[in-house]
């Protein structure tokens, strides 16, 4: 399927709360409490979301992925690294936020679409490095970083998510010079 990527605009906000509850529920049952993805709702997330893209700079930056009738089926959000700690010793790092698909699109190149657009964003913004954190025991997640050129670096921690033990680990890789 061809996908056509561009930024997100608050408009998206419902669009995406869905892809984020669903993609949640599909990812992460059985890594964290049910009762928690259970009590997400697409109401919340549209609300935070349509604030979030009224206030996006140009680095920081949401991406989407529509089909042929023009629906939204992935995103990807990427800004300058949150966390000093991730930061490279020498090269301006970015950070891929969150990356989802609807899951009756994974597999469809979706998800590559907005992961190739964000990671080009970035570069076009001088960023040379990129990290990210995953639930350590998301397999699908890491195999599908893997496969996009991100290495894990072995470093962990806990993402105390609804009060369990929800450890995470931190992938990275180098970005190269945009061609746009």
């Amino acid at each position: 399927m061809n996908w056509t990527v561009r930024r997100a605009v608050p408009a998206d906000a419902a669009r995406i709360a869905e892809i984020n509850v669903d993609g949640w529920r599909a990812a992460y049952r059985g890594l964290i409490p049910d009762s928690y993805l259970d009590g997400m709702r697409y109401e919340t997330l549209r609300e935070r979301w349509a604030t979030g893209l009224r206030g996006h700079t140009d680095a920081a930056s949401m991406f989407v992925a529509t089909g042929p009738d023009g629906r939204i089926e992935a995103y990807a959000f990427v800004r300058s690294v949150r966390d000093e700690a991730d930061r490279h010793p020498v090269h301006a790092t970015g950070e891929l936020c969150a990356i989802y698909a609807d899951p009756r699109r994974r597999g469809t190149g979706a998800g590559h679409a907005v992961h190739q657009a964000a990671l080009g964003h970035l570069a076009a913004y001088g960023f040379r490095h990129v990290v990210l954190w995953v639930l350590t025991g998301n397999g699908p997640a890491r195999r599908f970083y893997e496969a996009h050129g991100w290495s894990c670096d072995e470093v962990e921690k806990d993402g105390g998510i609804a009060g369990e033990w929800t450890p995470e680990i931190r992938y990275s890789r180098p970005i190269q010079e945009s061609k746009m």
